[in-house]
């Protein structure tokens, strides 16, 4: 009897806040070529949202990822051309679809996230992590490096320093030597991650969601660029000032009360 493939992505939606789930049953969620498209066309569909305020990747199981399905690599990566076509048409447009994302991201990870579940934890925005979860590429023990856009993201989140002891030595290392690190944003007890996780994105969302993407929108150009600032993005950037958005959160401020949020 043929075993049907489980492995999926899935999307659920509570409110203001969606939540993507990895699932790869017996496998810790190792991640396959059809998982990634999925995870592509989600985080496409829910960057196009705009009623959307916090995004939380997780894992089924309460494991996070561990890396690739392996046992894929005889079919779709065996060779010059079949490699470079996995990471530059599968992979990269799906941790691009992470990176893009106008809402805040956040990585709830619990058991274990190495590899390319590691790569799309940098991805994220936050990163929140159980104390016992442990972290790590060793894509050398399978005799390859890390592809060069991937090897980007953790240059700029963890300095080279921290970059080429991962890729070099592949050690896989604590929830507690991540955030040392500088890979997670903080960590909390085993039984608790999803609840920080909820508290995280409560934060998020009681504040003004066009703030949070005009913020994500200048970190992400200061990081990919020196160059200063033109007319046009300082414009575009400080527009905010005749938003609802912002007239709303200082009349909320001066009397004392809650403020209602629109994104507009």
């Amino acid at each position: 009897m043929t075993q049907l493939n489980t492995a999926e992505v899935t999307l659920e939606r509570e409110g203001d806040q969606v939540f993507i789930t990895l699932s790869n049953p017996g496998k810790l969620n190792a991640l396959t070529v059809s998982m990634w498209g999925q995870l592509q066309a989600h985080m496409k569909t829910v960057s196009q949202d705009m009623d959307v305020r916090a995004v939380i990747i997780r894992g089924a199981d309460r494991q996070f990822a561990a890396g690739a399905d392996v046992s894929e690599f005889q079919y779709v990566r065996t060779d010059l051309d079949s490699v470079m076509h996995y990471h530059t048409k599968v992979l990269a447009p799906a941790l691009q679809e992470i990176a893009n994302c106008p809402h805040p991201v956040i990585a709830q990870i619990e058991g274990v996230c190495v590899g390319e579940g590691l790569e799309i934890a940098v991805q994220c925005d936050l990163r929140i992590a159980g104390q016992s979860a442990r972290f790590g590429a060793p894509t050398n023990k399978l005799g390859l490096p890390m592809a060069p856009e991937e090897i980007r993201t953790l240059l700029s989140l963890a300095g080279p320093a921290v970059t080429r002891e991962l890729l070099l030595e592949g050690r896989v290392f604590s929830a507690a030597e991540a955030k040392e690190k500088g890979l997670l944003t903080r960590i909390v007890d085993d039984g608790e991650v999803a609840e920080e996780v909820a508290r995280a994105a409560a934060r998020i969302c009681d504040g003004g969601p066009l703030a949070a993407r005009l913020n994500k929108q200048m970190i992400n150009r200061l990081l990919k660029s020196d160059a200063p600032l033109s007319i046009g993005e300082m414009h575009d950037f400080f527009r905010y000032a005749e938003t609802k958005d912002h007239q709303e959160g200082v009349r909320a401020f001066l009397a004392g009360e809650s403020p209602t949020f629109t994104g507009d």
